[in-house]
């Protein structure tokens, strides 16, 4: 699967939380198809610009077969790549309206609670084809 149609996982370059969940995904992914940017990068603005008609939120994005999923879809849809943790999955069948409220309240906390990096993470040379 080349990277055009892998998943992708669009994230917050300079949040702790979400480099550390990319930490987490890397190590619990069943197949290594998904591949990851940095919302602030060049290749990052350049995937979210295909969808400049949608309002796109700041934290976890991800493309998959050319929609764009955000918030809680997001993260739980990349549960289904994850050994142990595809299970939480099926808490999409939740509504928007029971799920988004607590994504939306972590994702607004993230850097008073874990901490924001002055530049975004660069990956080492074992992950660098995982990376866009």
């Amino acid at each position: 699967m080349d990277s055009s149609q892998s998943p992708i996982i669009l994230f917050d370059g300079v949040c702790n939380l979400c480099n550390a969940s990319v930490n987490f995904i890397l190590r619990f992914e069943k197949k290594n198809l998904l591949k990851f940017a940095s919302i602030q990068s060049e290749s990052g603005q350049k995937l979210i610009s295909k969808f400049s008609n949608q309002l796109i939120s700041d934290s976890v994005l991800l493309i998959e077969d050319g929609v764009l999923y955000q918030k809680s879809d997001a993260a739980l849809k990349i549960a289904r790549y994850l050994k142990y943790f595809w299970i939480l999955y099926y808490f999409i069948y939740f509504p928007h309206w029971l799920r988004n409220p607590l994504y939306n309240w972590i994702a607004r906390n993230r850097y008073s609670w874990f901490g924001k990096r002055d530049e975004c993470r660069l990956p080492g040379e074992d992950l660098r084809d995982r990376f866009l």
